[in-house]
């Protein structure tokens, strides 16, 4: 088994793929991880959307978590009915047991080594976006690949634009990239945030399957 888990995504195509990373604890995929990866697909017209599960949060002081395991089993089923969503081990526990810290930087950057011809995203709630400040090499990450931040109610996208660093802004947009408001340029990426859709409740249930409506 590959540390991308399926190759179902996968073909041989004559165009650039647009491929998310979609990363998170998953614990556990609920309802709401499926309607924000519907709706960047087909915002952004996405290839692929890989569903990341983080052995062990960084930035969180030893959560208590469902074993990797179980969380990865269920965030295969919830990408099983739809062709485009992956399952990835690409932050599976090294023993297949112990957590393990990945920062979101080195995942990046494997991915845009294992994919240097596609059009690489990372897709994050707009609640981790504000803290990215926090996280590991994030100017690098900034500088490696798009964003696409799902919103929710109360946040703007003139707070998302405070995190980053000034610098690094793009003052003057370019049409060509960013012609929506909800987009943050930067010379060598962009951020674009998802309007909210749902309200997601915070006791996300385990046995989702028969509860989330099919696409």
């Amino acid at each position: 088994m590959t540390s991308h888990s399926s190759h179902k995504a996968h073909g041989h195509s004559h165009h650039r793929r647009s491929v998310a990373l979609f990363g998170g604890t998953f614990d556990p995929i609920h309802c709401g991880h499926i309607a924000v990866a519907q709706a960047a697909q087909r915002r952004f017209h996405l290839d692929a959307i890989y569903f990341i599960a983080s052995s062990r949060p960084p930035h969180k002081a030893k959560p208590a978590l469902t074993p990797f395991i179980h969380r990865y089993a269920m965030v295969a089923l919830g990408c099983a009915d739809h062709s485009t969503f992956v399952p990835s081990l690409a932050e599976a526990p090294m023993d297949g047991a112990t957590p393990h810290f990945f920062y979101t930087y080195e995942t990046v950057r494997r991915f845009r080594r294992e994919h240097a011809d596609d059009h690489l995203y990372f897709m994050l709630g707009a609640d981790q976006f504000l803290e990215i400040a926090t996280w590991k090499n994030y100017e690098s990450l900034l500088d490696s690949c798009d964003f696409i931040i799902a919103s929710r109610p109360g946040f703007r996208i003139e707070d998302l634009r405070l995190v980053i660093p000034p610098e690094k802004l793009n003052r003057t947009r370019r049409k060509s990239r960013c012609e929506s408001p909800q987009c943050i340029c930067s010379p060598r990426s962009q951020a674009t945030s998802l309007p909210p859709r749902f309200a997601i409740a915070s006791n996300a249930i385990k046995r989702f399957m028969g509860l989330c409506p099919r696409a």
